[in-house]
């Protein structure tokens, strides 16, 4: 996989939006995708799908980064959250969407496998009435067999 920085500035709405594979048939309005431990983690793990917790409620700002392995150095203190989770590409395509309307705001080719993706929220206390703000999304992506849902840091305060 080719290392390489994507933009993302997007509307999006209710807090979220979603990294998939473009044959995922998850729907992420099932009652076991947004649980609380999704809520509070800010990541929803689904059949080929995450959906990621914002602070705002629509407008997202941020990069995805793919890499070709795991940065085990973490700036901490320029971050408000972050949260792991893996995700399974098996059709080589990997989408971002918007909320509610699954709109494809991004399309990557990568080579069919698993995949980490790691998720750093930063400047979440700038969102004023959960509108806008200066907060800013990092979506890192590296091959990896881990599916776990980890929370590295923990924002304390939620708006959504």
């Amino acid at each position: 996989m080719t290392p390489s920085i994507h933009k993302l500035d997007f509307s999006t709405s209710h807090h979220q939006f979603y990294i998939c594979d473009k044959e995922t048939s998850q729907n992420t309005g099932d009652d076991d995708f947004w649980t609380e431990e999704a809520t509070l983690s800010r990541l929803a793990i689904g059949n080929g799908i995450l959906g990621v917790g914002l602070e705002c409620y629509g407008p997202l700002k941020g990069e995805l980064v793919l890499i070709k392995s795991k940065k085990d150095m973490i700036t901490y203190n320029q971050y408000d959250h972050i949260v792991e989770g893996g995700l399974d590409i098996p059709s080589g395509i990997l989408q971002v969407l918007d909320c509610p309307f699954s709109n494809i705001e991004l399309e990557v080719k990568i080579p069919p496998g698993k995949y980490r993706v790691r998720i750093y929220s930063a400047n979440l206390a700038s969102v004023v009435d959960q509108e806008e703000g200066d907060d800013y999304y990092r979506v890192e992506i590296w091959p990896d067999t881990n599916m776990e849902r980890i929370v590295i840091k923990q924002y304390k305060e939620k708006n959504f």
